[in-house]
Formats: C-alpha cells, sequence, structure tokens
C-alpha cells in the first residue's frame, strides 16, 4: 500500500513537474549566407554565430535557431512567403530596399518605447544610417552593417603624371581639373587611353551638390530646379573629356582610370592579397572622401543593412535584447570589422576600435579610422517612403536619357518632374 502512495505521489510531482517547469524560449532569426555587399565572404554566419552564443549564454531560458544556406537574391522572396504563411522569423535581417514595403505594411515592430529606456542612446549610431530605419516620424529597424561609399584613386597614374593625392577636403573642381589633366592620349596613337573617372553618376553629383530630391512624405520630387540642372551639367562636363567614348570597366581594371566610386566593402575584399591579384593588381590605389561642391557638403552614399522584429512576435521583449546584441553590442559590432567586409553602424567602435585587431582584420586595406569617422558623419540620408525605389528607378532612367542625348535640361526636367510627381500621387 505504502508503494502504490508512493508511485502516485511521485507521478503527481512529475506531472506537476511537466506542466510548470519553464520552458525554452525559441526565437527564430532570419537571415542569408554571403556577404549583403556582393563580394567573396568565406565567414558569412560567424558574427552571427558569436552573437548566438554569447546571447545564449546570458539568456540560459533562451535559444536561437535559424535557417541557414538562403542566399541573397533569394532572400526578400523567403521572408515574405514567411510572412503569408505566419510563419516569419521573430528577428530578421531587413535588406534596405524591402524596409519601406515593410513598414507601410505593418510587417515591423515599432521600436520607439524600447529605444526610449535610460541603458539604449540613439546617439551611439551614425545619424544618417539610424535614420534610415525610421518611417513616419518611427523607428521601425535599426542598423546592423553599413558601407559607406568612397572615392578610389589610382596612386600610380597620379604618380606617372605628377599629380598629387587630393586632400579629404577636395572640391568637384579639384576633382574636374585633374580628370581633366589626366585625360589624354598615352601612347601617341591618336586615340585617348585614359581617362578621369569611371562610374560616377548623376546621383553621386546630386548628393556632391547637396541636393535633395523629395519631400519628406514622399509625395514630391524637385528636379526642375537649379541644383539638379547644376549637378547634370557637372556630369556632362565630365563626360565630355571623353569625347563621347564609354568608359568600360575593363580600362578601369588595367589601371587607365584615375577615379572611381567604390563601397568601402569592395576596397576591403579587392585590396589584400590574395584577390589583389585578381582585381586592380597592375596598380597602386588608396581612397578618400567623395568630392563636394564646397569640401563641407555631406557627399557620401551608405547603403545599410538592417534588422528588425516582427510586429506578431509572442516574444517582444526577448526579440528586444537579441536585437540589441546584435545591432547595439559593442563587441559584436567590432566583429563585423574582423569577419565582414562593410563596418559597424556605432560611432564608439569605428573610433575605438584597437589598433592590432584593426590591423589584423584589414590587412593591406588598412585605412585609418579618422577618416571613415569622417566619411560615416557625412553620409547621406537616403529617403523613406513606400514609392522611394520605384520613383528614383524612374528619375534614374529619365536623366540618363538626358545626359545622353545633352536634352535641354529645363524642358526635361519640368516633364520629368511631372511624370514623377503624378507617379507618387497615384
Amino acid at each position: 500500500m505504502n508503494k502504490k502512495w508512493i508511485l502516485l505521489f511521485l507521478s503527481v510531482i512529475c506531472l506537476v513537474t511537466l506542466i510548470y517547469w519553464p520552458r525554452p524560449i525559441v526565437l527564430r532569426l532570419g537571415i542569408f549566407a554571403g556577404s549583403n555587399w556582393d563580394v567573396p565572404s568565406g565567414e558569412s554566419y560567424r558574427v552571427i554565430d558569436e552573437a548566438i552564443e554569447r546571447f545564449e549564454n546570458e539568456h540560459p531560458n533562451i535559444q536561437i535557431e535559424y535557417e541557414s544556406g538562403i542566399l541573397k537574391e533569394n532572400y526578400s522572396l523567403w521572408l515574405s512567403n514567411q510572412f503569408l504563411s505566419g510563419n516569419e522569423p521573430d528577428v530578421f535581417m531587413v535588406l534596405s530596399e524591402d524596409f519601406n514595403a515593410l513598414s507601410s505594411l505593418g510587417a515591423l515592430m515599432n521600436l520607439d518605447s524600447y529605444m526610449d529606456h535610460n541603458e539604449f542612446n540613439q546617439e551611439n549610431y551614425y545619424e544618417s544610417v539610424l535614420t534610415m530605419g525610421v518611417y513616419q516620424d518611427h523607428q521601425y529597424v535599426l542598423p546592423y552593417e553599413c558601407d559607406p561609399t568612397l572615392m578610389f584613386i589610382n596612386k600610380t597614374l597620379l604618380q606617372k603624371e605628377g599629380i598629387e593625392i587630393p586632400d579629404n577636403d577636395w572640391t568637384l573642381e579639384d576633382f574636374y581639373e585633374i580628370c581633366e589633366k589626366v585625360t589624354k592620349d598615352s601612347n601617341g596613337d591618336g586615340v585617348i587611353d585614359q581617362y578621369g573617372c569611371y562610374n560616377y553618376d548623376w546621383l553621386d553629383s546630386i548628393y556632391a551638390h547637396g541636393v535633395q530630391l523629395f519631400n519628406e512624405e514622399g509625395t514630391e520630387c524637385y528636379l526642375n530646379n537649379e541644383g539638379v540642372k547644376e549637378s547634370l551639367r557637372f556630369i556632362q562636363r565630365l563626360n565630355s573629356l571623353n569625347q563621347g567614348h564609354l568608359i568600360s570597366s575593363t580600362e578601369f581594371d588595367k589601371g587607365q582610370v584615375a577615379f572611381s566610386p567604390m563601397p568601402f566593402s569592395q576596397y576591403r575584399t579587392y585590396k589584400p592579397y590574395p584577390w589583389r591579384v585578381k582585381k586592380y593588381s597592375t596598380f597602386e590605389w588608396d581612397c578618400l572622401k567623395m568630392p563636394s561642391l564646397s569640401g563641407e557638403t555631406k557627399t557620401s552614399q551608405v547603403s545599410t543593412l538592417l534588422m528588425g522584429i516582427s510586429s506578431r512576435t509572442r516574444h517582444d521583449n526577448e526579440a528586444w535584447e537579441f536585437l540589441k546584441m546584435l545591432t547595439y553590442d559593442e563587441q559584436t559590432q567590432q566583429y563585423l570589422f574582423q569577419y565582414s567586409q562593410g563596418i559597424s553602424s556605432l560611432k564608439s567602435v569605428t573610433l575605438e576600435l584597437d589598433s592590432v585587431v584593426l590591423e589584423e582584420a584589414m590587412g593591406d586595406s588598412l585605412v585609418d579610422l579618422s577618416l571613415l569617422n569622417e566619411v560615416m558623419e557625412n553620409t547621406v540620408s537616403r529617403s523613406q517612403f513606400k514609392k522611394y525605389e520605384s520613383a528614383l528607378n524612374l528619375i534614374d532612367t529619365s536623366l540618363n536619357q538626358i545626359i545622353e542625348n545633352n536634352m535641354d535640361l529645363d524642358i526635361s526636367l519640368m516633364n520629368t518632374q511631372k511624370e514623377v510627381n503624378q507617379y507618387l500621387k497615384e
């Protein structure tokens, strides 16, 4: 009889334990394989895995799971299918081109109340990349990794021409004058074979002139103004140096071009051995800030990989803590310098990164951190509204035609502005 009561008692204890024993919380993470910047990456999961390990050690009741092997080109479709099936990750990467659509559809959790807590200081981020996560005055995502645009310099070509490398506060006129000097027939066969700049486009010029393309609401564009006209005239002047020749990537790779805008991720990837033997191996090169109209205008574009939380997550507090581990934790952000190709969006990491760590991480592509900080302080925040990407594509097609065909700027820009404004108001 006693044995029966003992067995019954133990059974009740086991049942109660099964019912009330805290079960681990599982957070699903949405990420893709490889680099966001479309350059070779052999350790794409390492930063994430390091962060998961530390987070799970600090939070024994939480497990992080993710699906590996999703390619970047398939990620947007994968994520949208996850939302449609109601099985979206709790925390996930957000491509910059998807942010406006996800925000407008209510797929992302509003982070305002979490960011108001004392332990979170928004000023730790570079302003331009933080504002990329703002939609209609609310913060929906945080920047995970960023990739500013710098100006590539062919040092070998400039030295051959006896031209000094410009200072970081160089202007558009400085840029044009050097391009004019180096553009020539270098071998005497009557054909220009050395050029000033490759791949500098109208949007680079727009940023350099400090021009705003849209209003904050995204209901109107500003194309028919003097700032845009000056920007396009500068591109036309630059192109005219080549006498109708379209510079190819092959000519750039062979070292026949003095300048080219380049994402920092490419500089990091192709500057050091062994990748340098595959690209740009015939000349020495370096980088500078992008030139501007006055030397003080915010001029650099910056691409940003964002991260957010599903508005339907059942574990919002836990998801917020993990999002902070990825985007706000200095150790995680430092790993980006070591194992990825972009840079941190936190000022403190960029300014205070240990010199030994930096040298080991970047090797031959080592740059002055003060330069990177200056570039990041002067990057341009892109507009954030639902139709931004499609409106910009409309403008890009039209302005490229205007530039290539030397069309009348007054009439062409007025017509393009009307077309884009009509599209924005539909």
